[in-house]
């Protein structure tokens, strides 16, 4: 079983930042009792408040699907997507590190 690490971008419609990155930071509260959620921090680029950096790291990817079908229909979510104008999702392979 190897962890998924993630990098999400999202560009919110301007001056809708800050609104979607308290959805997201709502959403990494949530987390706190998933046990195969290890990471979950929500950043704005510096400079950039519309620009939302969210990066993850997961047990396995079962952990991550089965949380995604939890979300499936939330009307959150639905929120947070009509906030975002663009995004982007990078999926990456953990090497290590520390954390």
């Amino acid at each position: 079983m190897s962890r998924v690490a993630r990098y999400a971008k999202l560009v919110a419609h301007p001056g809708r930042g800050r609104e979607l990155a308290g959805f997201l930071l709502t959403a990494a509260a949530d987390l706190a009792d998933e046990p195969g959620c290890q990471l979950y921090l929500v950043n704005h680029q510096a400079g950039e408040p519309d620009l939302i950096w969210v990066t993850e790291i997961w047990r396995s990817q079962a952990d991550l699907d089965a949380s995604i079908e939890r979300l499936r229909g939330n009307e959150d979510v639905a929120a947070v997507m009509a906030l975002v104008r663009e995004s982007e999702m990078v999926e990456l392979e953990l090497l290590g590190g520390k954390g």
